[in-house]
């Protein structure tokens, strides 16, 4: 079955992140003659490809293995060295990650600083081509955009929760565009918990009503609404890889197909057998019907359903 989307970062805008790569990608290749002290000024990531290191990350020991990544956050000091024959290849990438043009998203964020990829058959593959194609002393495009994957990758395996007292903490309108953009990721990520909306309100550090009415204005839907609409898009994840209307709903929450049905219907303009239906028709070389005025008009009937 396909990957069922729906993590962490899903739900922020990509004109809100900017990603800058500081530097060209460090193609790693270490005997046991390597060491290395110092402090970045700025995150760097490193994936581990062959062999085996050892490092002390603010005098923390870790060890990388084959699959595993690692964050070293801007300012700590790390020693790293090769105890073994083998040589220790790797990538290593400085980088910034900001939201909305000015605070530091990573700062936001608690994470375990060293993680096993769990999609590493997948990304190993990726790991290695962005390794090798990067070039000496600059950054590409396509570097951009592959880092950007396997940054996502370590955040949606690293993450641990939003911090309540980040190093930046912002004011006025940054501050209700970060609390919702945090409510709306724990909804993401959280669809099928039946009180993930009400904790997400909760979790913010604003009276509920206010909150709840700034969530809809930028969102375009209640925290309840948008959770049901990340419950449907699961669903038609498994529509699409081959489920039936009951098994689909089932896996999603619904115990009553005809309800789920209905649901599905009043969320996505649709039902769930038109969905399959259209998917089919596009495998087999018709249109799948996503221009802007058919969408438009779908989603504003789904919309004045609500």
């Amino acid at each position: 079955m396909d990957e069922i989307e729906g993590g962490i970062l899903s739900s922020i805008p990509p004109a809100a992140l900017t990603l800058n790569l500081t530097r060209a990608a460090i193609r790693m290749e270490h005997s046991q003659t390597w060491r290395i002290d110092k402090v970045n000024p700025v995150d760097d990531l490193v994936i581990c490809l062959e062999g085996r290191s050892h490092y002390l990350i603010d005098g923390e020991p870790r060890t990388m293995e084959p699959g595993e990544a690692m964050l070293i956050l801007r300012g700590q000091r790390f020693v790293g060295w090769n105890e073994g024959a083998q040589t220790y290849l790797g990538v290593a990438q400085h980088f910034t990650l900001d939201i909305y043009g000015r605070h530091d998203l990573i700062a936001q964020m608690a994470l375990s600083p060293k993680v096993r990829l769990t999609r590493w058959p997948l990304l190993e593959p990726l790991a290695r081509h962005y390794r090798q194609s990067a070039p000496p002393s600059s950054v590409t495009l396509g570097q951009h955009h592959l880092f950007m994957v396997l940054l996502i990758a370590f955040i949606e395996d690293a993450f641990l929760g939003w911090r309540d007292h980040a190093a930046y903490q912002p004011e006025g309108a940054d501050a209700i565009d970060l609390a919702v953009m945090k409510a709306a990721t724990m909804i993401s990520a959280n669809p099928l918990d039946a009180d993930i909306a009400a904790r997400a309100v909760e979790a913010s550090p604003y009276n509920p009503d206010y909150f709840l009415r700034e969530f809809q204005k930028r969102v375009g839907r209640t925290p309840r609404k948008y959770q049901e609409l990340k419950r449907m898009e699961r669903a038609m994840h498994f529509l699409e890889a081959g489920l039936t209307v009951s098994a689909a709903g089932a896996e999603v929450g619904y115990a009553d197909a005809y309800y789920f049905s209905r649901m599905f219907k009043r969320t996505l303009g649709l039902s769930p057998r038109d969905h399959v239906e259209r998917v089919r028709q596009s495998r087999h070389g018709g249109l799948m019907e996503l221009d802007e005025p058919e969408q438009q008009k779908r989603l504003a009937t789904a919309r004045a359903a609500d």
